[in-house]
């Protein structure tokens, strides 16, 4: 008898359990993105230009140093900020400044962004300052954009294939 109800108990605790994972599989509606909206990503990784440009050490300096230091250039470690700014028809999107990483700051930085927008035409404006020795953005790239409902559409950037890249 006890046996009998030991697996009755197990099997009445399996059914409870299943019947939880079957509600909550297919009960609760859940809509990441409500009609007519689309979402904008941006996603890239970046190391910005060095904050001094790099020195050419003369003979003399190079004869105070020991051997294994004789380096002929020296060049700074740390990097610029990273500016960007997406406008949306004529509306900022995003205006950030990332700061580089790293004990010396002379690592990239890794931005992931997303920004969830109306869908339809619309023009973008990026642009991009990876060096504090320039005055303006050295990358701005403008496109027009077609978004359906629920599309994704992500914003890299490259600065060996010219900058921004939409995909």
């Amino acid at each position: 008898m006890n046996k009998l109800l030991r697996y009755s108990l197990q099997i009445f605790n399996y059914f409870i359990f299943v019947t939880i994972v079957w509600y909550f599989s297919i009960a609760p509606a859940y809509n990441h993105l409500e009609p007519g909206y689309a979402v904008i990503a941006l996603a890239f990784g970046h190391a910005g230009q060095p904050v001094k440009e790099c020195v050419r050490r003369t003979p003399e300096e190079l004869a105070k140093l020991p051997p294994n230091m004789r380096n002929p250039i020296v060049c700074p470690r740390q990097r610029s900020p990273i500016e960007v700014e997406i406008i949306m028809d004529d509306q900022p999107m995003l205006q950030e400044t990332f700061q580089p990483q790293g004990f010396s700051g002379d690592w990239g930085v890794d931005v992931y962004r997303q920004f969830k927008v109306p869908s339809g035409p619309h023009h973008l404006k990026m642009r991009l300052k990876d060096s504090v020795r320039v005055k303006d953005f050295n990358y701005v790239h403008e496109a027009k954009v077609a978004l359906k409902s629920a599309q994704l559409l992500v914003i890299d950037f490259q600065p060996n294939e010219g900058g921004f890249i939409i995909k």
